[in-house]
């Protein structure tokens, strides 16, 4: 693999000697992949820097630490605590690098939005300035594909010219759309170079949100609108080529935004199906009884609120849960790669393999999970003698009377309730 960055490295007018490089946000689930990417690839002095008031400094214990631990002890990684919002910090880490790779701090409160805001939008300001006061000369940025997508329509094949949605349901994906704007506008101003990338529902092993949420929609029902997955590595690979290829005179990289994803198109509940079954649940169905079909969104918001399920550490409303589980949102990753030279270097089988061993506290048999038997027949069911199956299809949640002979009668949709 080094060989081959090497031989990359030639054909694209790169460096070909050791580089230093800074990872902001390297202990947060994509920044920990990317350092021991940047790591195993050699050729790389890695400073890693992060705001995380905890799991800061790496266990040589744990396998997934092991990596950066030896690369401290040898001289070739360095670790430090940096505050995004003080910029002196920023600029002390920085000095001498080649590239700084930027990934936002994991652990926000995403009911505070003068916090979120300052993090998200404050902090690339910061970074920025940093960067050009310690002369680095390339910077980039992780966005996410969630700037473009409102849950309003569909998104079939998405690519980078698709326009930003004129409002937002998301706090926080409004303002990582106002941040990749301050990261896109800023290159070629004091000589920096930007580039941001745009991964779709990124999944992987060391995920702490999104993998728990899948396997509590284990009793959710099914629905056959397709979305784009990425799985980590793949997302720490696309960082790095665009690092390689950020200042190419050959193709334009610079200023510009790419898709990410493993080009393998999946429907939503397919790949939640193929999660959970490798966990040892069914396929994902849920029997509600008739008395709650009324406060299915009260349900919802309770699940959104008192659980606190997160997607990048970030608040999922029940709204975004169901337009993520009912709408098309796939992307033309055809630009990354073109110009970037990206292509996944983990399939989709694999990265699914992979996640599902990292989960095995989660699987049905654990100890964690055994709390909640999802197959047997509830006591409401038992009682009332059916029940009521849940569908999520294209936006609508479909309620369907679960007779006692296992016959399905389909009863109503209330879409409406939650795409206002």
């Amino acid at each position: 693999m080094a060989e081959k960055a090497a031989a990359y490295d030639v054909a694209r007018g790169g460096w070909s000697e050791t580089r230093t490089c800074v990872v902001l946000g390297g202990r947060g689930f994509i920044g920990r992949t990317l350092v021991n990417r940047l790591l195993r690839l050699g050729g790389w002095i890695v400073r890693v820097a992060d705001s995380s008031s905890h799991s800061l400094l790496p266990d040589s214990s744990s396998g997934s630490d092991s990596l950066l631990s030896d690369a401290i002890s040898s001289g070739q990684a360095s670790f430090c605590h940096v505050d995004v919002l003080d910029t002196s910090q920023i600029v002390k880490v920085t000095t001498g690098a080649d590239v700084v790779f930027y990934m936002e701090p994991t652990d926000l409160d995403a009911h505070d939005f003068c916090n979120c805001y300052m993090i998200i939008v404050q902090g690339a300001k910061n970074v920025i300035n940093a960067c050009r006061e310690s002369k680095v000369k390339r910077l980039v940025y992780n966005s996410s594909a969630d700037v473009v997508f409102d849950g309003s329509q569909d998104i079939l094949n998405g690519d980078e010219s698709f326009t930003y949605p004129g409002k937002f349901k998301d706090m926080t994906v409004d303002l990582k759309f106002q941040a990749e704007g301050l990261i896109r506008v800023a290159n070629n101003i004091g000589g920096l170079q930007t580039c941001v990338l745009r991964p779709s529902n990124v999944f992987g092993s060391g995920e702490t949100q999104f993998v728990p949420l899948l396997a509590n929609l284990s009793k959710f029902g099914s629905g056959g609108n397709m979305s784009d997955f990425t799985y980590v590595e793949n997302v720490a690979h696309a960082h790095i080529c665009a690092a390689e290829t950020i200042d190419s005179r050959v193709v334009s990289v610079a200023g510009k935004a790419f898709f990410i994803t493993n080009l393998e198109p999946i429907m939503f509940w397919e790949f939640i199906s193929l999660i959970l079954e490798g966990l040892g649940y069914q396929r994902p169905f849920i029997k509600v009884p008739t008395w709650m079909v009324s406060y299915v969104v009260i349900l919802s918001q309770y699940i959104h609120d008192k659980l606190s399920y997160r997607m990048y550490r970030y608040s999922v409303s029940p709204h975004y849960i169901v337009q993520l589980a009912s709408r098309n949102r796939t992307f033309d990753c055809s630009a990354a790669q073109k110009h970037l030279g990206y292509s996944p270097v983990v399939s989709l089988e694999d990265g699914i393999k992979l996640t599902v061993a990292s989960f095995s506290h989660l699987s049905k048999d654990s100890s964690f999970m055994r709390f909640g038997n999802f197959d047997e027949q509830s006591k409401a069911e038992k009682l009332l003698g059916s029940g009521i199956a849940l569908s999520l299809s294209r936006g609508n949640i479909s309620f369907q009377t679960v007779q006692s002979d296992g016959g399905i009668k389909q009863d109503a949709s209330i879409g409406h309730y939650l795409n206002t």
